[in-house]
């Protein structure tokens, strides 16, 4: 349900759909576009691009080392 949700934002929607569904040229070329979109918004705002995506990368990592941990 929450993946037909944002499947209909108009161009998000379209890349990540294809990024799923499509071929391997298709995920290389969104992976291509989220790395873009992250330069360009470390342009736009500085710093603060830089350290939300890792201080969310926190929060995973940490998930991750428990899932790890418990088996």
């Amino acid at each position: 349900m929450i993946a037909k949700m944002v499947y209909h934002v108009p161009v998000f929607g379209w890349m990540l759909k294809e990024a799923v569904r499509g071929s391997g040229t298709a995920k290389v070329l969104f992976l291509v576009n989220c790395v873009l979109i992250w330069l360009l918004a470390i342009v736009t705002f500085g710093y603060p691009a830089i350290i939300i995506p890792a201080l969310a990368m926190v929060l995973v990592v940490f998930v991750l080392l428990i899932l790890i941990t418990t088996g």
